[in-house]
């Protein structure tokens, strides 16, 4: 579950802003809609961060990866109920309100799974020890920490 957690966090953190910028596009010249906009950018660079922060059997860094689900949980929370307000008002996506409530639906339901999965410690973390004890050094390893 921990690296389901990672392996989305890579997704979602090239995905958010790619898919915020092509929904946003016709509105970027209008300095008002950049807060929406650069939300999505911001939680990007924070899901790259906890997946890069848990890369390479660093799991003490989980709280990297956790804090990005948490503001991924948050934001999508009020973004899925809010459209979910406005599906009779045209949404600057090429697609109707409905399918971007849709999406952001189960944008909210994976960030969960993926938040509770990077609370979770790996199972595999003490046999992979066991049968490898020069991992330990990588995971002890906190010159790569910022």
């Amino acid at each position: 579950m921990f690296q389901f957690s990672r392996r989305l966090a890579l997704v979602f953190g090239i995905a958010l802003p790619v898919l915020e910028t092509i929904r946003r596009f016709s509105q970027l010249g209008d300095f008002a809609y950049w807060p929406m906009w650069l939300d999505d950018l911001l939680l990007g660079a924070a899901l790259l961060t906890g997946a890069r922060m848990t890369s390479g059997l660093r799991y003490h860094n989980a709280r990297y990866l956790a804090a990005a689900w948490g503001a991924a949980c948050g934001m999508g929370y009020y973004s899925f109920f809010a459209q979910l307000q406005r599906l009779d008002v045209t949404d600057p996506a090429p697609i109707s309100s409905a399918w971007v409530a849709t999406i952001k639906g189960v944008g909210l339901a994976l960030a969960i799974l993926a938040l509770i999965g990077a609370l979770k410690r790996p199972r595999e973390r003490d046999d992979e020890l066991l049968q490898h004890p020069e991992r330990l050094e990588q995971m002890l390893d906190s010159s790569d920490d910022a």
